[in-house]
């Protein structure tokens, strides 16, 4: 009878864990683990690089709410995952990254690759652990999964000597702990629902701890008994249905001042599910910091967050699903509500219905996003990467709960294709549709060679116009007519996709749009959707000519 190692016992662990699959680039650090999975239960996702490994495990994570886990080797390959790891602490996202180590024997000589975790995740993670004990190993991937996934999500990180993997365990390890729910009381609803009564103008701020149908729900049926609008935090469009008269929008970057000054008429915020952070609050204006210009609700399943920024009239820690379930059954409703719903409605229709631009250097990249909006399915899945591509899809798709938006609250690059090809994964009966820059996508876009390896059938909808949009965005407004470091040589994006063995679509100006993207989703396999974007038109908020007219 073979000898079980520390390894076999992790692979056991992840299993209990409900782990079906790991993302991983190889290392030599960590290759009993990797032997440990050969003919296990979970599957292997190869990747090509560490970031885009653990984005996807980020992105499981975002779909799922469960822990998932990526494995690194030593060195580089911790390192070049630290960016993923970075936005799971930003976005609040459990995720367990295994990390291949130097044996114990070289450890603290400064050996080829050696690097302390401690102190390199330490600033962003729950929690880091070093193990050099194989009677700890099945403790610790407990403690770590359960960590994780309590209170505020997020990333932890184990560091695993080379030596360890192939020593024996003995005995069974410890089963997954029982996650901590903070369940909602009725005294705490009843406090919430006295300050709801006596407000006119009262807004929701709805975040990631409200997705799911679980969440979704709830949220709807709250509005609606209470008629109260509800704005959705920055990459959280899709927790409520954007067709209701009761949405206030996405709270991101760029919002223009005519929707924040809508919204900061409100005489009461209920901040729900969200942090709190400062895209999700408009740079802490609304509310405002320290002292919000109104009463503020703080409902959230962990007390750090709560009155660590702002002044708040009434902290609640409980499970914002639960709260919202108790709210909705008792009703409130004041006699300016109506009006104050429709001012927002009002506000919101012109807002985001779609106008298009006449330029002429390239394609207005708005009117790919309408053409998607009106062809795609409704229970797609859009993941975003970061940058200006994304506005016009906050702007002008509205978005329900039968879809699921994944994108990186925490703003890197390169999210974007990692996470649609997980999706597709996770959920290949569910259209992924990935919205990306060509400034990101030549830093994970080599993950469409992981799509094609596993059939994960991603749509790419990229939009090239040679710039680091963004970035040229405050350029202009800071620096007016001083291009610098900004500017893009790129290749042929679709004879690119092609040689990936994926469709390539190209959309140039004068093209039938939507028959282009008509095209690309009919078609079974991986697509990229190559858009010769305008520069002038340089976001859904403003134009290079407006910029230089301000």
């Amino acid at each position: 009878m073979a000898v079980r190692r520390v390894a076999d016992v992790i692979v056991s662990a992840l299993e209990a864990q409900g782990i079906t699959r790991v993302y991983c680039v190889p290392g030599e650090s960590y290759l009993a683990l990797l032997d440990a999975l050969h003919g296990s239960s979970i599957q292997i996702i190869v990747c090509r690089h560490e970031a885009g490994a653990a984005f996807m495990a980020v992105a499981e994570a975002k779909m799922t709410g469960k822990a998932a886990c990526a494995m690194v080797s030593r060195g580089p390959g911790a390192t070049n995952a630290a960016i993923a790891f970075h936005v799971a602490e930003q976005d609040a996202v459990p995720l367990v990254l295994l990390i291949g180590q130097v044996s114990r024997e070289e450890r603290g000589r400064g050996a080829f690759q050696e690097v302390d975790y401690t102190q390199f995740f330490g600033g962003m993670a729950k929690g880091v652990w070093e193990v050099n004990e194989a009677a700890k190993m099945g403790e610790t991937l407990a403690i770590a999964f359960h960590r994780a996934q309590s209170g505020t999500p997020g990333p932890v990180a184990i560091s695993l000597p080379e030596d360890l993997l192939k020593d024996a365990a003995e005995g069974a390890e410890p089963k997954p702990y029982p996650a901590l729910r903070i369940s909602a009381s009725a005294a705490d609803a009843n406090a919430v629902l006295a300050l709801l009564a006596k407000a006119e103008r009262p807004l929701v701020i709805a975040g990631a701890g409200l997705r799911g149908p679980k969440g979704a729900t709830a949220l709807s049926r709250f509005a609606q008994a209470h008629h109260v609008p509800v704005a959705t935090t920055w990459k959280n469009q899709d927790v409520f249905d954007n067709h209701l008269p009761f949405y206030a929008g996405h709270l991101g970057f760029g919002n223009p001042a005519a929707h924040r000054e809508t919204l900061a008429k409100a005489d009461l915020i209920i901040a729900i599910g969200t942090r709190l952070g400062d895209v999700g609050s408009l740079n802490y204006q609304l509310p405002c910091a320290p002292e919000p210009a109104q009463p503020l609700i703080h409902i959230y399943p962990d007390a750090a967050p709560i009155g660590r920024v702002f002044r708040t009239s009434l902290g609640v820690i409980a499970d914002p699903v639960g709260m919202l379930e108790l709210l909705a059954e008792k009703p409130t409703m004041t006699s300016g509500r109506k009006a104050w719903v429709e001012n927002i409605k009002g506000f919101m229709d012109d807002f985001m219905s779609f106008k298009p631009r006449n330029v002429s250097d390239g394609v207005d990249f708005g009117t790919v996003v309408a053409a998607l909006s009106k062809l795609a399915p409704s229970d797609a899945v859009i993941t975003t990467d970061s940058g200006n591509v994304a506005t016009w899809l906050h702007r002008h798709w509205r978005l329900t709960p039968r879809h699921t938006l994944l994108g990186a609250i925490g703003g890197a690059m390169g999210f974007g294709v990692p996470a649609g090809v997980s999706a597709a994964m996770q959920e290949p009966d569910r259209m992924a549709i990935t919205f990306v820059g060509d400034g990101a996508i030549l830093m994970t876009g080599q993950e469409l060679a992981t799509a094609i390896q596993y059939g994960a059938s991603v749509k790419i909808i990229l939009s090239d116009n040679g710039s680091y949009g963004t970035i040229r965005t405050h350029q202009e407004k800071n620096f007016p007519s001083r291009v610098s470091g900004t500017e893009l040589v790129n290749p042929d994006f679709t004879a690119w996709a092609r040689s990936f063995g994926a469709q390539g679509v190209t959309v140039a100006p004068g093209d039938d749009v939507e028959a282009k993207v008509a095209e690309v989703l009919a078609h079974k396999g991986c697509s990229v959707l190559h858009v010769k974007s305008s520069r002038e038109s340089l976001s859904a908020f403003t134009t290079l000519s407006a910029l230089a007219g301000k």
